[in-house]
């Protein structure tokens, strides 16, 4: 049921999902970067869809579950991957959503020069491996905000990342 955005309950209805959204979002990299298929069958929609680009991707919330237990990403975690999200820009539209954020993959740099930080200790820091522009397509359910179809693309020159960026400012 859409409730007007011109009520006090339609205002406090938009927020709620807005946070919920955030929610379902901000899951994402903590669960990338350990491991929690469980995040996955519970945020993707039974039918929802991953496009990672290059051809890669899954269908359905088991097959999207199941890349975060494969022996690859297994080893990215123990190498220290780290998915760091922006905050998304949310667009609701009665019982479905549009979020676009940015995603960056940042990894220990170890084949950099230690350094201190006074107060903090030595590192060889950190290199950002990858930056990508996200849109989360979403659908509200009886269990709450669904994720149907994720979007990635790399903010590399190429166009689809600036076209993804492009649908979250254009009317």
């Amino acid at each position: 049921m859409s409730t007007s955005r011109d009520t006090l309950e339609g205002r406090l209805r938009a927020v709620e999902d807005t946070l919920a959204i955030y929610h379902v979002i901000a899951s994402h990299p903590p669960a990338a970067d350990t491991g929690t298929d469980r995040y996955y069958r519970n945020a993707f929609a039974p039918d929802g869809e991953i496009d990672l680009g290059g051809g890669k991707g899954a269908s359905g919330n088991e097959a999207i579950a199941a890349i975060v237990k494969t022996p690859e990403h297994q080893a990215a975690i123990a190498g220290g991957l780290c998915h760091f999200a922006g905050l998304p820009r949310v667009e609701l539209n009665g019982d479905t959503a549009v979020a676009t954020s940015y995603l960056q993959i940042i990894t220990p740099d170890r084949q950099a020069a230690p350094r201190e930080v006074s107060g903090h200790g030595t590192s060889t820091g950190f290199r950002i491996h990858r930056v990508g522009a996200n849109r989360w397509e979403l659908k509200r359910g009886k269990d709450g905000w669904k994720v149907m179809r994720r979007t990635l693309r790399p903010l590399d020159g190429t166009e689809e990342a600036r076209a993804l960026l492009r649908k979250a400012i254009t009317p």
